[in-house]
């Protein structure tokens, strides 16, 4: 599974996850603050002008933002990167009300 998949996969409440309930973190569970933060982005954009029920695979949520917005190709490339990193785990960390997406930041 990958970071696109949890993110079509995880509801919280019915709704979509929200920018601010989500972090990437190591496999230590050291969350990683510059991926959290293209995380963040990257969804605030997707909720804005993509409707992620309707994407099936990452490099079709890349085309629609790429047809609908002035972000640059390396910027898109970017977003791809991190979705599709592989996730070894997902954590719901109700204290903190965040879900915590474990991947290997080494690969």
């Amino acid at each position: 599974m990958n970071v696109f998949q949890v993110l079509k996969f995880i509801t919280i409440n019915h709704q979509g996850i929200a920018p601010d309930q989500v972090a990437l973190t190591d496999l230590n569970g050291k969350p990683n603050a510059v991926m959290t933060d293209l995380l963040h982005d990257i969804l605030t954009k997707v909720y804005l002008f993509v409707d992620l029920e309707n994407i099936e695979n990452t490099s079709e949520m890349i085309a629609k933002l790429s047809a609908v917005t002035p972000l640059p190709e390396d910027v898109l490339d970017e977003y791809q990167k991190a979705l599709d990193q592989t996730v070894y785990q997902v954590n719901f960390a109700t204290k903190k009300e965040l879900v915590e997406i474990v991947y290997d930041d080494f690969i």
